[in-house]
């Protein structure tokens, strides 16, 4: 490890004081609901509040200081699928130099006009981080920028491990840190930083299983590329992990592990009806994967990375964790074509307390006058066990409703 002076405990200190001067205090939140899941004490360090939406306003900031006036006037340039895009763009309008970002064409659209609204230039280029990336490597040789990695860089992942001073700072007794790793800057600050100062503290790494570069990385012995990714989890979709900086992942992560999408998605649902806040999927990473984990009496503190999120995607994530928790359900029953029948079936439901939302009556599936329309109808229940109470009643007044998968 050449380059382990040049992340020193020195070097987290100043950047801790640095970024201090850009960053929004967030304070860690105690969460009841998760802490009575695990057994454990757990903590939510919440980045989805910090300025520009997410923890990347840390690095950016704090390599933007270390850089020469020289570097900084030439201007500067990143590929980013969002968050990072939004830390450079505001760190480079704090020094008043250019900044121009290259982003996958699936980027979001409130990430990208945030971007602008920053300062910041955007390219849109390639359908993952990676070809955005490529894209920034040829415009910086064709125009002079100087290039700042959104990870693969040392003094972008110190500037992020000031996550981790500020966890242990207010909650010194901490045992577990779980961290979102898509590339790893984010990773190897808070886990490097972290060893540093309590060499006890477990830091667990955690990626959406349809794109573990860092697991797969792991298990070789040195960083390998994916074949493709796929992952709701835009913010970490990628491929290859930083080279640089993966030598102290190595040393300083306990564990990596995935979670796959499904448990991201209901992740949302319980963040937002627990604690009231919008995060990332990339940044429920950490929340997603406690019940993999015994902590029980750990103190545990999960980063969420970020809460940039656009309205189409979560009203997408809202109604497929709905859909997922058996909140919301569609059932298919044949009735007889005469009078009467829908309003027998409502009555049914309305006795076991079921919510209908939507109906859908075709007459014309079967020659057969007794079992001639088919309703559908898609209901609000409170659970797995009310959906089956539902269904239960259905049967039980010869009714044989069956399942519809379906979206709302």
């Amino acid at each position: 490890m050449a380059d382990e002076k040049k992340m020193t405990l020195d070097k987290f200190e100043e950047a801790y004081e640095d970024v201090k001067k850009v960053t929004l205090e967030t304070k860690l939140i105690y969460s009841d609901y998760w802490s009575s899941i695990t057994g454990g004490k757990v903590y939510l360090k919440p980045e989805n509040l910090q300025r520009t939406g997410a923890y990347k306003v840390r690095g950016a900031y704090y390599k933007i200081t270390t850089l020469t006036d020289e570097e900084r006037s030439k201007g500067l340039i990143t590929a980013s699928a969002g968050n990072h895009a939004q830390g450079v763009a505001y760190a480079a309008g704090r020094y008043g130099v250019k900044a121009v970002i290259c982003m996958p064409t699936s980027t979001p659209l409130i990430k990208v006009n945030r971007t602008k609204a920053l300062g910041a230039e955007v390219v849109l280029y390639g359908d993952v981080y990676d070809e955005a990336y490529q894209k920034a490597l040829e415009l910086a040789e064709e125009n002079g920028y100087t290039l700042v990695h959104p990870f693969d860089d040392l003094d972008v992942a110190t500037g992020q491990g000031t996550i981790a001073m500020e966890i242990i700072k207010e909650l010194p007794t901490v045992d577990v840190i779980l961290v979102p790793i898509g590339g790893g800057g984010l990773a190897t600050g808070v886990s490097t930083l972290a060893k540093l100062l309590n060499p006890k503290i477990k830091v667990i790494g955690v990626e959406p299983a349809g794109a573990n570069c860092m697991q797969e990385s792991f298990k070789a012995g040195h960083v390998v590329t994916l074949p493709t990714v796929n992952t709701i989890a835009d913010g970490t979709a990628v491929k290859t992990p930083g080279e640089h900086i993966f030598p102290y992942l190595r040393k300083n992560i306990d564990e990596i592990i995935t979670v796959p999408d499904e448990d991201i998605v209901v992740s949302f649902l319980d963040m937002v009806e627990n604690h009231k806040m919008v995060v990332e999927n990339s940044g429920l990473l950490s929340v997603a994967a406690l019940k993999q984990l015994d902590l029980k009496d750990k103190k545990v503190a999960c980063v969420l990375s970020g809460g940039n999120m656009d309205i189409i995607t979560m009203s997408s994530v809202v109604q497929q964790g709905l859909i997922m928790r058996d909140r919301i359900f569609t059932v298919s029953v044949l009735l007889p074509d005469k009078p009467g029948e829908l309003s027998r079936v409502s009555g049914i439901i309305a006795d076991v307390k079921g919510n209908v939302i939507k109906l859908e009556h075709n007459q014309f599936v079967s020659i057969n006058r007794n079992a001639a329309v088919e309703l559908r109808i898609t209901l609000e229940a409170f659970g797995t066990d009310h959906k089956e109470q539902i269904i239960n009643a259905l049967n039980e007044h010869g009714y044989k409703p069956r399942i519809v998968r379906t979206n709302i």
